[in-house]
């Protein structure tokens, strides 16, 4: 049996990344090692080619494989965020694997694997395609986390991963049995149907449900179910913890919006409330603990989770049920938004922490950035707009995304909500203003000596001034993304 045309070419920017990725480990043992930047480069160039191809299919709503496939606006616009965050992940990469004496060629193969798991679940209008879609995306990135092998700490974080991530996929696959059986099958529509049809009647969907969300709960680092995050960050390599601190999370918020609005959308009346419990508990956990780490990708780690919750809060709008369907809409676009401009300053921390390693700060502890400002004045600066991007402090981009989930939760009549959302970000620039003492405020050491340029390299370069230039520009003027988050969000009805 031939497959239509048609459904190959919706799956064409999987196919461009999965091909690239099988090259890369094919080239691998052959390229010398003077040589292996070609594979970044070969990398990136499929992420150019797949940007072209998900941008000319932006509009219109179509299926392929028997609607296991959707393409539609709202895909496409996770798509086109992957691979940004991709494509600035290898180039951060480039300079960091060397420093750090494991630039080997399947690291681009894991990257590109795991980016080609993130484009099934956010384009999957089934829950199995998403299940393995996820599976590959966590195999690649259990992998990268354990790149550095030589040090115990990275070896421990992949197994932390490996065993917290199997047992959440396990909850997930449950999930998707009992709704199979409760549905007749694993799509979307069939279970909405069911959903309309019996409702609560059955208890094999409320179970399915709650184990739907407790799987993606691990997913996005939601409390109770972020243990895994700050001891995989702090001993993953500096690049793949900024992967996965914004890809994974950005793939799996994906994936989960749709799940809940349009295979389980007509039990917002009972996940509403379990995702504002995680909401809440995910901003209270995630901005507490971070106060009083010491560590930087500890911190930032922690930080992460709190983002979680800032996000949630346009998923909780969406399954507000007497909120106006154009409201519902809106919040789903403030998750999209928040988390685009989330993915600029995240990026932008992480490779400021890679840069300053090769510079000569050496450690992840926060005290490492004493006097930064006289030491490297480029990096401090750099850390600055990010750090005060993250606490949502004007004119970053990071106030916008705050400023468009906080009016959503208005919108929908839950300005408490936005209230404590609002209390729990001037938490979090206490923790991120402390950095900021901490490298403008303090002399350096006189024994560190004074560095008069940071070593960076071009590719660092390029990073940095993307991720600088995203939070400062959208900041500024954000309507361009606003208007494409709004475009692509998906209908409410």
């Amino acid at each position: 049996m031939t497959l239509p045309f048609s459904d190959i070419l919706a799956v064409l920017p999987e196919l461009l990344v999965v091909g690239a990725a099988c090259l890369v480990l094919v080239l691998d043992p052959i390229l010398p090692s003077s040589r292996k930047d070609w594979l970044a480069w070969l990398s990136i160039a499929a992420l150019v080619l797949c940007t072209l191809v998900t941008a000319a299919h932006m509009s219109g709503r179509t299926t392929a494989f028997s609607e296991i496939v959707i393409l539609d606006p709202y895909a496409g616009f996770w798509k086109l965020l992957l691979y940004g965050v991709t494509a600035l992940t290898i180039l951060l990469s480039l300079a960091y694997l060397k420093l750090e004496r494991i630039h080997l060629g399947e690291y681009y193969g894991f990257i590109l694997l795991s980016l080609s798991g993130m484009m099934i679940m956010v384009s999957a209008a089934d829950l199995l395609p998403i299940y393995l879609g996820s599976e590959l995306m966590w195999l690649s990135l259990y992998v990268l986390a354990g790149f550095k092998r030589f040090e115990a700490r990275s070896l421990e974080a992949s197994a932390k991963y490996f065993v917290l991530g199997a047992f959440s996929s396990g909850l997930l696959l449950y999930g998707i049995s009992l709704l199979f059986g409760a549905a007749g099958g694993t799509r979307l529509d069939l279970i909405a149907n069911a959903v309309g049809t019996r409702g609560l009647q059955d208890p094999l969907l409320l179970l399915g449900m709650i184990l739907l969300i407790v799987g993606f709960g691990f997913k996005i680092a939601a409390v109770p179910f972020h243990m895994w995050t700050p001891d995989v960050y702090e001993g993953s390599p500096t690049s793949v913890t900024a992967f996965m601190a914004v890809a994974s999370k950005a793939a799996s918020f994906g994936a989960f919006v749709r799940v809940l609005l349009e295979g389980l959308g007509g039990l917002n009346g009972n996940w509403y409330a379990l995702i504002l419990t995680l909401c809440v508990a995910t901003l209270l956990l995630g901005n507490l603990v971070a106060i009083v780490q010491t560590n930087i990708k500890r911190l930032l780690a922690y930080s992460s989770i709190a983002h979680a919750g800032y996000a949630l809060i346009g998923l909780v709008v969406a399954g507000h049920a007497t909120a106006d369907p154009g409201v519902r809409s809106f919040g789903i676009a403030s998750v999209m938004l928040y988390l685009a401009v989330y993915a600029f300053m995240t990026i932008g921390a992480f490779a400021v922490v890679a840069m300053l390693r090769k510079g000569g700060v050496e450690g992840d502890e926060i005290d490492d950035f004493t006097g930064l400002a006289k030491r490297q004045p480029v990096g401090a600066f750099l850390m600055l707009v990010f750090l005060v991007s993250l606490a949502g402090i004007p004119p970053t981009a990071g106030f916008i995304g705050k400023f468009y989930l906080f009016m959503a939760a208005v919108d929908a009549g839950l300005a408490w909500l936005a209230v404590v959302g609002l209390l729990f970000a001037a938490v979090s620039a206490y923790y991120y203003l402390r950095v900021v003492m901490v490298m403008y405020m303090r002399e350096p050491d006189p024994s560190a000596g004074i560095i008069p340029h940071l070593a960076t390299s071009p590719s660092m370069t390029i990073v940095l001034v993307c991720a600088l230039a995203g939070v400062l520009f959208f900041g500024l003027f954000p309507d361009p993304l606003v208007s494409l988050a709004t475009h692509a969000a998906l209908p409410m009805k």
